[in-house]
């Protein structure tokens, strides 16, 4: 299947493109900006420019037997008048060109997912909400209901049709999670509001299986919540997340301070909505992650690493890096992925797919390559660590082709970064080892640094990639350990 897929680039979209490669579907990526969807995208995705022009936009649409629209600014922000104009800009007038395309394509793909929200609800108090119930008579409601209307207009095409009514999708390259985790880690996270709001969620991993189930079931027409079976309350969900970080949530967050922040928008944040997933469970479809703790468990501990010190041995292997900079810290997976050793090197060792295994957040970018991966081949990209932008030179150590490859880091934020990847073949299948040898600078501030956020913030850059891995090989850990263990 060939997928025309809007807002590739953004958290739901890269999971999307992932899983849809490991389907071995193509996928055909509308951008705006291709060199940064292509940062962002590695090789998994064609790219169409929206520059093109919609005739360029209706012949590629010609092309695809599916099309998923998840295109739309960010929401949660002050709504200004003019930001509500980008709001609906983003997300009505998109959907509206791409229906209008469709009506020029000569040949018409079968299936059109289109983006929308629980916010279509309004606020529900108690109520349980469902695809039946109606519409919220605020801002957001009327912006999801005119999103699904302006892609119910591809229906007398003989398209059919699906709104993706999404609620808080739970995963650590983007969403809300990420932003919560500083201040539970740090003990000073609490409730939002009252705390007794409903907050409808989904593991990311459960959203993406969802629309794949929608894409391919022609049962699934109309609206379709994308949310777990268990609606938690604000104050639920806050003590959950807590008790998976081994903290405190003593620190609420009053409702008057985010409506100072955010004004009207701060009803993303404090409006109960019980939403159920009656249209899924209809159909038969079976959540991984049916109850929040395993959902929060699978995202922030049950990770395949292993954090301990750097042991002598380590130290003294046959390196010049090592043998220089003397690493103080280790950290090891083992993966084991469902796809063949020749397959998965070549995907592994391949630059530009880093990107697709490192979070949005870092904002990944080749900058300079000094050729073909080799020995001594060397690569500068930039990155983010927060609002700090920082320049990294990897260089290749050792090169294996088809068994294992070594990068250091030459120039970057750590004063060691040792980074062994080896492959071993078991019939049909291929278990990945990955093993850091690292060191921070500044020596006890460094170890202070470490122990404090440093830990955790590799920790958290693991575990989504090992949820990208799962996401495009149908990967499993064969080892876990808590993001706690170790130093």
């Amino acid at each position: 299947m060939k997928v025309f897929l809007s807002g590739a680039t953004g958290f739901l979209g890269r999971a999307l493109v992932l899983a849809l490669r490991n389907e071995g579907h193509t996928v055909l990526a509308w951008v705006r900006d291709p060199e940064r969807a292509r940062d962002h995208l590695g090789a998994e995705a064609e790219l169409l420019p929206m520059q093109a022009g919609d005739a360029n936009l209706a012949g590629a649409l010609a092309t695809c037997d599916a099309v998923v629209n998840l295109a739309g600014e960010p929401i949660l922000s002050r709504w200004t008048s003019e930001r509500r104009v980008a709001l609906r800009t983003s997300r009505v007038d998109l959907t509206k060109r791409l229906v209008q395309a469709l009506a020029a394509a000569a040949r018409k793909p079968r299936v059109l997912l289109s983006g929308s929200a629980v916010g279509f609800y309004g606020d529900g108090g108690d109520a349980w909400l469902a695809e039946t119930s109606a519409r919220g008579q605020d801002f957001l409601g009327e912006l999801c209901a005119d999103w699904e209307a302006a892609a119910r207009a591809a229906e007398p095409l003989g398209v059919r049709v699906v709104a993706l009514r999404t609620g808080v999708v739970l995963g650590l390259d983007g969403g809300a999670l990420p932003t919560m985790l500083p201040p539970f880690r740090f003990g000073v996270g609490g409730r939002v509001g009252s705390g007794r709001q409903y907050m409808p969620w989904i593991h990311v991993e459960d959203w993406v299986r969802a629309v794949r189930f929608a894409l391919h079931d022609e049962r699934v027409r109309g609206p379709l919540n994308l949310v777990a079976p268990g609606a938690v309350t604000n104050r639920e969900y806050t003590a959950a997340l807590a008790r998976a970080l081994g903290r405190p949530a003593l620190f609420p967050l009053p409702g008057f301070v985010l409506k100072l922040i955010f004004g009207g928008a701060a009803s993303l944040l404090l409006a109960s909505q019980r939403v159920r997933p009656e249209r899924l469970v209809e159909l038969g479809f079976r959540f991984r992650f049916a109850s929040l703790e395993s959902a929060l468990n699978d995202l922030l501990f049950e990770r395949a690493l292993d954090f301990a010190p750097a042991s002598a041995a380590e130290r003294g292997q046959a390196s010049s890096y090592l043998a220089a900079r003397r690493p103080a810290h280790r950290l090891a997976a083992v993966t084991e992925l469902d796809v063949p050793l020749a397959e998965t090197f070549r995907f592994f060792s391949a630059p530009e797919n880093l990107a697709l295994l490192t979070p949005r957040a870092m904002g990944f970018k080749i900058r300079q390559r000094s050729g073909a991966p080799a020995v001594d081949a060397t690569i500068d990209y930039s990155i983010r660590l927060g609002p700090l932008p920082l320049s990294w030179r990897t260089r290749f150590e050792a090169w294996e082709d088809g068994r294992r490859f070594v990068d250091v880091q030459e120039r970057g934020p750590y004063r060691a970064w040792w980074h062994e990847h080896r492959f071993e073949a078991v019939g049909a299948r291929t278990t990945m080892h990955d093993r850091v040898l690292y060191t921070l600078p500044f020596g006890p501030l460094g170890k202070l640094a470490h122990r404090l956020f440093v830990k955790d913030q590799l920790g958290d850059i693991f575990a989504q990639r090992a949820l990208a891995i799962r996401l495009r090989f149908g990967a499993e850990s064969s080892a876990r350990a808590r993001s706690g263990a170790g130093t």
